[in-house]
């Protein structure tokens, strides 16, 4: 591991642009006209570094439409391809988590669907959506006129307990996965098996999510995580007591381990106005730091959303919202884009490295936590 680190280099990419530009200022020049309206800076900010947004419920949503079209435009849900480029967004992870009380073989098959529709659907809407799995292929969907579709997260039932079904998901093109409401990572945190599934998580290249994850379970899985990793709907408790959000001495770990954090774009969690929304930004910024703060639209999911911030389009008001608060592009670019590249390539060069020395593990959960 040593010696592939040695040969990792820094390269001018948006997720190192806080030190390179201290290093080497020269490297960036600003993309916006400073003296322009806050909106059209915005705008222009966001042409450059589009929105990687850290949950869609779309998948959820379309299953009950008997028909749509993605590219037209769809009044029956947030989320649609016109309104995809309105607000800039240039990646999407669709959420494949399940109603409550699947679990099982039910929770499998299931997620298998719910693969099988998001599939369909971006096979059905070449012209605006791309399948992608890391971070060269977003790039790539973005320099094509696509919105990358990221698949994930998936909720741990999915895996029916089987490490088996964990490398069948990957193959299948999952990368975010949800610790959360099984036996092996609950209130009482990671078991045995648990830390067994994380380790062969980062030898594949899947991401852990830990938004409604147990502090138990949190502070475990940055313990023997190698990878970074996310938190896929998750604001600042300190602002708003929601059980999902994240209290400071928690985010400053998260800052530590150069994960995500990325805020939902939901009343309930961050607030019914764009205003609230920029505070858990500015305190995320504060505690965690600029590379470990992320955006999450959270549309589709049922849920209300904040004055200015009603669907996808609305991607502009928000960062002119937080330009007004004096926001340097740098560090828009790691919020929109940048952090999001940085955890998805560090994710893939962590993989490589563990698949190296690490064997698929044939664990099973009766063997660890039996």
């Amino acid at each position: 591991m040593a010696d592939l680190q040695d040969e990792r280099h820094p390269t001018a990419e948006v997720g190192e642009l806080p030190r390179l530009f201290e290093a080497v200022p020269e490297l960036y020049t600003p993309v916006s006209d400073p003296d322009s309206e806050p909106l059209d800076r915005a705008r222009a900010i966001l042409a450059a570094h589009p929105v990687a947004d850290g949950y869609s419920g779309l998948p959820g949503a379309l299953r009950h439409l008997p028909w749509f079209d993605l590219e037209v435009g769809e009044s029956a849900v947030d989320t649609d391809v016109p309104r995809l480029r309105e607000g800039h967004v240039g990646a999407l992870m669709w959420s494949l988590h399940l109603p409550e009380g699947l679990d099982g073989d039910r929770a499998v098959g299931a997620t298998l669907e719910q693969l099988d529709l998001v599939k369909t659907v971006v096979r059905n809407h070449p012209e605006g959506l791309r399948l992608a799995c890391t971070a060269g292929q977003t790039t790539d969907a973005r320099n094509c006129g696509r919105v990358a579709v990221l698949l994930g997260p998936a909720g741990a039932a999915a895996l029916g307990d089987s490490l088996g079904i964990l490398r069948s998901l990957h193959t299948l093109g999952l990368r975010v996965l949800t610790l959360s409401e099984v036996s092996w990572a609950s209130e009482a945190g990671l078991t045995r098996f648990g830390e067994e599934v994380l380790r062969e998580m980062n030898r594949l290249g899947v991401l852990a999510d830990l938004s409604g994850a147990s502090e138990a379970t949190v502070r475990r899985t940055l313990a023997v995580a190698k990878a970074p990793v996310l938190f896929t709907r998750s604001a600042a408790r300190a602002l708003r007591p929601h059980p999902a959000n994240l209290p400071d001495d928690l985010l400053a770990e998260l800052g530590a381990a150069r994960g995500l954090c990325m805020v939902p774009l939901t009343a309930e969690q961050t607030g019914p106005t764009v205003r609230e929304v920029a505070d858990h930004l500015d305190h995320l910024r504060a505690v965690a730091g600029a590379e470990c703060v992320g955006l999450s639209g959270t549309y589709d999911a049922g849920i209300a959303h904040p004055q200015e911030l009603d669907d996808a389009a609305c991607y502009p008001h928000l960062v002119a919202e937080l330009l007004r608060r004096g926001w340097e592009e740098a560090d828009l670019a790691l919020l929109t884009w940048g952090n999001v590249q940085r955890v998805l390539r560090e994710s893939d060069f962590t993989a490589r490295a563990a698949q190296l020395r690490r064997e698929p593990s044939t664990a099973k959960i009766a063997e660890l936590d039996g």
